[in-house]
Order: structure tokens, then sequence, then C-alpha cells
């Protein structure tokens, strides 16, 4: 076994074997501390996959759409032919980091506060396994394994929701579960179409197409695609997630917006315009509407909000309907603006839902017209929600500028009254998102303490700092140094642009 090949195993084993070892600490605090321990090492495990015998740049004009910095593939069911394949590439490292750092930071969190509702030995065990799910699933090359892997997640996030949410917890867990299985049947069901015309479940061989005729793609992506949009989730199949994030926790909403929602995105990029090129050049401008209708309606509904934690969960709806309008151009430069647009809303609405949930925590509320006045009293957490808002704005010089400002471009690139309406309606729906922002900070940061925010203490306690610092350090590093992410994923997104039809 290479070096690569036993960080790709280190990367899924150690979380698992550190969710067992959570169950198994009577200790609470002890429990949470190994939780810790072990997200930890999986982050030293996962940034070392860069390096290796190919090195980051080690791809050619003529390589295959697929061909991973390391891979580990291995006889799984042979009767089947099924294998246990997995593999890292420029598409999915980013993604990969990005889930490891955001699980080691809700475990810190957790050391600091435990929400109410049951144990935090429990809840960091359920993070380590939801962790386990996501990072298989970006690490998958084969169709049914990536197909487990991202069913691993729902249970646990599940439970983390019904478990240590709001009031209305349980029926919020409820229409995740209803909405995701359903998204879960037609992954199935696309899976199974795919397996069953090409012959076999690899995603390296399937790139392309892989053989499969055009009535074939059409029908397998349109399936693909519907299932990645709720998982996304993508209008107007979003509904669950403004309920989703309002009652989540607040280590539940981060991992939620963080990672799980990428892997709708990913998938779509990796499996759903691989697997099925064609399908995906038929479908591009029907995505290209929903894309610009998600990033209009988003904005529009956040301008209605009065609730502090569903203001950005909308806000999610608008930051994917971006994502979804790059992937849409199929072009290099669209689908290089979802990847950073990908990891800089997880970086940016991770932070945002942490000094939300610390807004709440404090104040024991979330509705805007309580929370007047925070700069007065806690001015170092009004700054870090500026901070947050401005960067999720797309502010240049901070992570989301790059992939709102290149999403638009692409589409006026693709060129056609259809595109450059699009385009022109995103960039309007860009000026929006502007203005719920700057309606946020005016609200909750300005004017006279209300009775809720007067009596906050000014402090900020050290497991908070902890775990937001990182996340503003990325988002000023990837907004002064775009190549950070677009660098290592300019290759393999030019490979797969040119098998598309």
């Amino acid at each position: 076994m290479t070096f690569g090949q036993f960080l790709l195993v280190a990367v899924l084993a150690v979380p698992a074997l550190g969710a067992v070892a959570v169950a198994a600490t009577p200790a609470d605090r002890a429990a949470r501390l190994v939780g810790t321990v072990a997200a930890g090492l999986t982050l030293l495990a996962a940034l070392p996959l860069a390096a290796g015998d190919r090195g980051w740049f080690a791809w050619s004009a003529t390589a295959p759409a697929v061909r991973p910095w390391h891979q580990l593939d291995l006889p799984w069911v042979p009767g089947l032919e099924l294998r246990f394949h997995l593999g890292v590439d420029g598409i999915s490292y980013p993604l990969v980091v990005l889930t490891a750092l955001l699980t080691l930071l809700c475990c810190l969190y957790s050391l600091h506060q435990v929400p109410a509702g049951g144990s935090g030995r429990t809840l960091v065990a359920l993070l380590l396994v939801i962790e386990v799910g996501i990072l298989g699933t970006f690490l998958a090359l084969d169709l049914v394994l990536f197909f487990l892997f991202f069913e691993v997640v729902l249970l646990p996030m599940y439970a983390v929701i019904a478990g240590w949410g709001g009031d209305d917890r349980r029926r919020a867990a409820r229409k995740f579960v209803l909405y995701t299985l359903f998204g879960s049947v037609l992954l199935l069901v696309g899976v199974y179409v795919v397996v069953s015309a090409a012959g076999t479940a690899d995603i390296v061989a399937l790139t392309g197409g892989g053989g499969l005729s055009r009535g074939t793609q059409l029908f397998a992506f349109t399936l693909l695609a519907l299932a990645f949009a709720v998982k996304s989730p993508l209008w107007p199949l979003h509904s669950w997630l403004p309920d989703a994030h309002t009652q989540a926790p607040t280590v539940g909403s981060v991992v939620l917006a963080g990672v799980l929602l990428k892997m709708g995105t990913y998938g779509l990029i990796r499996v759903a315009v691989g697997v099925a090129p064609e399908g995906a050049r038929w479908a591009a401008p029907v995505l290209g509407v929903l894309a610009v209708a998600a990033i209009l309606v988003g904005a529009l509904v956040c301008l209605a909000q009065t609730e502090l934690k569903r203001l950005i969960a909308y806000s999610s709806v608008g930051h994917m309907g971006f994502v979804l309008l790059g992937v849409a151009t199929l072009t290099s430069t669209g689908i290089q603006a979802a990847l950073i647009g990908n990891v800089a809303h997880g970086v940016i609405t991770g932070l945002l839902f942490f000094l939300a949930g610390a807004v709440k925590d404090r104040t024991h509320t979330g509705a805007l017209a309580e929370l007047s006045g925070l700069r007065e009293t806690a001015p170092r957490l009004a700054g870090l929600l500026g901070f947050a808002a401005i960067a999720s704005l797309g502010l240049p010089g901070l992570a989301g500028f790059w992939g709102e400002a290149f999403a638009v471009i692409a589409a006026i690139e693709v060129g056609g009254p259809l595109w450059t309406t699009v385009g022109v309606l995103a960039a309007v729906g860009g000026a929006l998102t502007a203005a719920y922002f700057l309606r946020l900070l005016r609200q909750v940061t300005h004017g006279r303490p209300s009775p809720a925010v007067g009596r906050l203490a000014p402090t900020l306690a050290g497991g908070e700092l902890t775990a937001w610092a990182p996340l503003v350090l990325l988002a000023l590093a990837i907004g002064l140094a775009p190549a950070l992410v677009l660098g290592i994923a300019e290759a393999p997104v030019n490979a797969l642009v040119e098998v598309l039809p």
C-alpha cells in the first residue's frame, strides 16, 4: 500500500474509529475530547492528499476526466463486479479538506458548549459518523459506493436535528428525512440505469458517457440531477432547508450548510455531468433558468425574513443558485466558479451559523426585531457578524466574490439571448443579496440595544474564537488568493469540459 492509499483509508477509518471510541468513553467531556482528537487526526490525514508522485498539477490535456492523485481500487463484491474504489483529485480535494476542518471546528465548539437535549458524547459521535459519510461521498469512484456513502449521512443528521434542535425540531427532522429519502430513491434509480446500461459502476470509466446511448444519458441525467437538487438543495426543492436550519443546533447548522449541501452540487458535477454529458448539454438551458430563479427567489424571500437563522438558510438557496448557474454553463470558467463558490459558501455560511448560534444562545431569540444594538453591547461579536455578512454578499477581496462573479461572466460568455438574460438577472440577484445582508446588519448591529441584547456580556469565550478564527482567515485567504482552490481544480475541470459534447 502506497502512502497515498494509506491516507485515503485513514481519512475514512479515523473518524469511524473515533465515533466508536467516543461512544465507548463513559465520561461526557472526555468523550468529546476524544472526538475532537479524532477529527483533528482526520484533518491531518486529509491535508497531505494533495502531495504524491503525481504532484499538484499532474494533469495533461489528453488525460481522462478523472485521474486521481491517489486511488485505492480493491475487490468488494466480486459476484456483482463492485469494487471499493476511492480516489482524490483537484475537484474533490478542497471539499475533503473543508469537511475535515468544519467537523474539527464543530467538535472544538462542543468542548465549549453542548446544546440542550442530549449528551455531548452522543452528539460528537454522530458528527464523526456524518463526517465519514460526507468524506466517503467525495472520495468514492464507484457509483454504488458513492450511493452508500451518500446515504450514511441521513440518519445521523436526522438524530442531530431531532435530538438537539429547537422546539419544532421533530417536524423539521421528519421533513428533512422525507425530502432526502425522495432524492435517495431517484439517485438509486439513476445509478441502476447507468450501471445496468454500461455494465460498470466505475466513475472513471463512465466519465464522458461510458458508451451510454443518448436516450439513456438523458433519462439518467434527469434522475441524477433531481436527486442532487434535493440534497443541495436547489429551487424549487429547497423547502426542507429553512426548517432544518432554524431548528438544528449550531453545530448541526454548520455541518449542514458547510459541507452536507456540497454533496449535492459535487454529485451534480462529478456524477450527473460526468457520466451523462449529453443529458447535461440537453438540460443546460433549463438548469440555467432554475439557477437564476433560485438566486432571485432566495434574495426576495431573505428581504422579507424576520428570523436570523432562517434568513441565513434562505441565503444558501441563492448561493447554491450561483453554483448551479456555473455548472449549467458547462464551461471551464463556470464549473470552476461553481467549485470555488462551493468552498466559499462552506467557509462563510459555516461562520455565519456559528455567529447566529452565539447570538441566539446569548439572547434566547432569533427575531431580528429583538436583536438591535448588538455593536453597543457586544462589539466584537457584531464586528465578526459584519465581516461574515459582507463576505457572503460577495465583496471583492473576500471568498464569496469569485464564485458569484465568474458564474455571471461564464453565463454571458456562453452568449445568446437566453444566457445573456440569465447572466444579467443573476447579477441583479447579486445586488439583492447585498441588500438583504445590509438590512440584516442594520437591524441587528445598529440602533439602540433591545432588552434581549442589552444584557449581553461583551466578552467572547476562548472556545468560540478558536472555532471561528480559521473560517475568518480562510475567507480572507481565498478572497485574496483564489488560486488556493482554482489552481488545483483547473486541470481536472478542463479535462472534464473536453469530454462534454
